[in-house]
């Protein structure tokens, strides 16, 4: 089947998908954007979150054939070319959220989301948030540190 959809603002065509071929193996394998992370397969861990059509999602539990005429965001298409990362995506580096880095894309999507719908996140409402991205490496401190910090940035603070 052909799949003709808007990855990170480009129209794009994959052709040869099978039926059930997720949107995070066509992303990854065939368009070789490799942030969204292939962990659990089942939607529980959140690395390979996704925005689609502007709604976080898991790319593992999204058929590839879903996302005909629709529109994707991965970790990738956060930063912009000219300005380098998002505020989310250098928050997380400067504020040493990044361990082994399996989580991290989805952590700094799901991030982003909820920076973008609550600009000033209280620490109850970023671990709501986050709840369904797992890192087995940290203890979330820096982690929330990163949101909050740029949340801050955001605000200008």
């Amino acid at each position: 089947m052909r799949v003709r959809f808007t990855v990170n603002g480009s129209e794009e065509t994959v052709d040869d998908v099978w039926e059930g071929e997720s949107l995070l193996y066509v992303l990854r394998e065939r368009m070789g954007l490799p942030g969204s992370k292939n962990a659990c397969e089942q939607g529980e861990c959140g690395s390979c979150t996704v925005y689609l059509d502007g709604v976080t999602a898991c790319a593992c539990l999204v058929a590839a054939g879903q996302a005909e005429g629709r529109d994707v965001r991965t970790v990738e298409g956060l930063g912009d070319r000219e300005e380098g990362l998002d505020p989310v995506q250098r928050a997380f580096v400067d504020a040493g959220a990044v361990q082994c880095g399996f989580c991290t894309p989805g952590l700094i999507v799901q991030s982003h989301d909820l920076i973008e719908r609550v600009p000033d996140p209280s620490d109850a409402e970023i671990r709501e948030a986050l709840a369904g991205n797992l890192c087995r490496c940290t203890g979330y401190e820096k982690i929330l540190d990163a949101v909050r910090l740029a949340a801050g940035r955001r605000r200008g603070a």
